[in-house]
């Protein structure tokens, strides 16, 4: 009886612990997703539709080290300008945790972008784009891979250069681009 009531309770403890009630983006992405003011869409790596036998090796290895992308998008409009800076503001508290390791920053807090980073300097897991404008909304981008770099961000834009993107896989974010 007394070793079942101690596992009952080491259980519980245990639950208790691992449920981490911390906001992180990937829960923001799966809460907001479904959401109408919401854009989600999942990016695999073939949207670049290169040719890799074209490509140098250093080109090759940044392209390996990204796995996809999510995408998610508030579209601001007149009507919804409070849930906008509601959720602007929220992702801007995410992003304050210091695992996400702020790389650059461009424009002021109501209209700009930033890139953040989760790892460290020579193993990336996820690299975070956080752009926002008043008066069309934001987008979040997680860039995910393993062992990615700094460099292979880099050398990953020399390759879109040269892909042909597949426009098929963005279709949704038409919308937010429309007013």
């Amino acid at each position: 009886m007394r070793t079942s009531i101690f596992t009952l309770a080491l259980i519980a403890l245990l639950t208790l612990v691992s449920c981490n009630s911390e906001p992180t983006l990937q829960k923001y992405f799966v809460e907001n997703s479904e959401k109408k003011d919401f854009i989600a869409l999942d990016v695999s790596p073939n949207i670049l539709n290169v040719d890799k036998a074209r490509l140098s090796a250093e080109q090759n290895e940044a392209l390996n080290s990204f796995d996809k992308m999510n995408i998610l998008a508030f579209k601001a409009d007149q009507s919804n300008q409070v849930e906008f800076e509601t959720e602007r503001t929220k992702v801007k508290a995410i992003l304050k945790d210091p695992k996400y390791q702020e790389l650059m920053k461009f424009g002021s807090g109501r209209d700009g972008a930033s890139v953040s980073y989760v790892g460290s300097d020579d193993n990336i897991k996820e690299f975070v784009i956080f752009a926002n404008r008043k008066e069309t909304g934001f987008a979040v981008v997680r860039v995910l891979g393993e062992d990615m770099n700094p460099n292979n961000i880099m050398t990953l834009m020399s390759v879109l250069q040269k892909s042909k993107i597949d426009m098929e896989q963005l279709k949704p974010l038409e919308q937010l681009l429309k007013k």
